[in-house]
């Protein structure tokens, strides 16, 4: 197992869940990624493995959001957020200070899928999912 899979694996153990495959391969693969992405003139964060205990823990997510693990975010106040509560975990956008997962954006069903439509449509603003039933 390489550095970079034992990172992996603690960080999944803290949080106490699997990261989609999709994920723990661009983690095992690129680590992360910071750019402004054109055409949709939008930046586009993803931590390293190595960050992700350190930025959900600096704004107490687990607690305002049980199930959550931010990813990243867009350089500013919003943060890249998997939703746990859900199989498979979507990606949703929450900023900061909200309080609670009734301000999550939906942004895609997949890192995949995300990494595939954001240049395209940049962040989704306004798009709200419905709450898992």
């Amino acid at each position: 197992m390489s550095s970079n899979d034992d990172q992996i694996a603690q960080a999944e153990r803290r949080f106490g869940v699997r990261f989609p495959e999709d994920y723990r391969h661009f983690l095992a693969t690129e680590g992360s990624i910071a750019w402004f992405v054109p055409p949709a003139d939008d930046f586009l964060m993803i931590n390293a493995t190595a960050e992700l205990i350190e930025v959900n823990e600096a704004g107490d997510f687990q607690e305002r959001f049980p199930g959550s693990v931010v990813i990243g975010g867009d350089g500013s106040r919003e943060m890249l957020t998997y939703d746990f509560r859900q199989e498979p975990p979507p990606l949703v956008l929450l900023d900061v200070s909200a309080q609670d997962w009734s301000s999550a954006i939906h942004q895609a069903t997949s890192f995949s899928a995300l990494l595939e439509q954001f240049p395209e449509t940049g962040w989704k603003w306004g798009e709200s999912e419905p709450s898992p039933a």
